[in-house]
């Protein structure tokens, strides 16, 4: 049910009179949103489906046992159900988006100092190539590379079903993004720029050469 709460298609609706998957990628997500509308959509986008993705984990707190194990799964379960949601919700007809925030904000419940290293690593990768997919990727396929090591030094009670979730979650972003790895190959995937104004001139002096 928190899964199924559409931010991009409510706040597309609501003060842009459209709905985002008629738009762009089609894509109910942060990342067409800001495409399509700009940061000052997609901030908030972005912040709601994090936001329910972490609060449907935490949930394992009303959970009837103190048993680590036992809560450790239960929290997988809830990862795996919130994400469910959000790609088919059951509000608006089943056509969501990829998950990625929601799943974000999922694992920063299960293991928050993983998902921190993913995102400093999904930063590095914008930044460089100014795409939203492939730091989205890097950052997936380097999430259980960095759950092995930090349940290696934290939690290893949890280490190899933690690092296995990881992996699982890895193939989950790269089959998720697999036309956006097309189109990067192809040069047809759009760019996200910290600074897009310095892009806008950089292209203008490109053309003027």
């Amino acid at each position: 049910m928190l899964g199924s709460i559409s931010s991009a298609v409510w706040i597309g609706r609501q003060f842009y009179g459209i709905d985002i998957r008629e738009h762009g990628s089609r894509n109910a997500g942060a990342t067409n949103i800001l495409r399509v509308l700009g940061k000052r959509a997609a901030i908030p986008v972005f912040a709601i489906d994090s936001a329910k993705g972490f609060a449907a984990v935490k949930l394992y707190l009303l959970a009837p046992t103190g048993d680590e194990e036992w809560q450790f799964y239960f929290k997988l379960a809830l990862c795996a159900a919130v994400v469910a949601g959000h790609i088919f919700p059951i509000f608006t007809g089943f056509k969501g988006g990829k998950g990625v925030a929601t799943l974000a904000g999922a694992v920063l419940a299960i293991n928050t100092p993983a998902v921190l290293l993913c995102l400093g690593t999904f930063l590095i990768v914008l930044a460089i190539w100014n795409y939203v997919s492939l730091g989205s990727v890097v950052a997936g396929i380097m999430y259980p590379v960095y759950t092995y090591i930090v349940c290696r030094l934290w939690y290893p009670q949890v280490l190899v079903e933690e690092t296995v979730f990881a992996l699982v979650v890895a193939v989950a972003l790269i089959i998720m993004h697999r036309k956006n790895l097309r189109r990067i190959a192809t040069g047809a995937e759009s760019k996200i720029y910290y600074f897009p104004e310095k892009a806008r001139k950089k292209r203008e002096e490109a053309r003027r050469k």
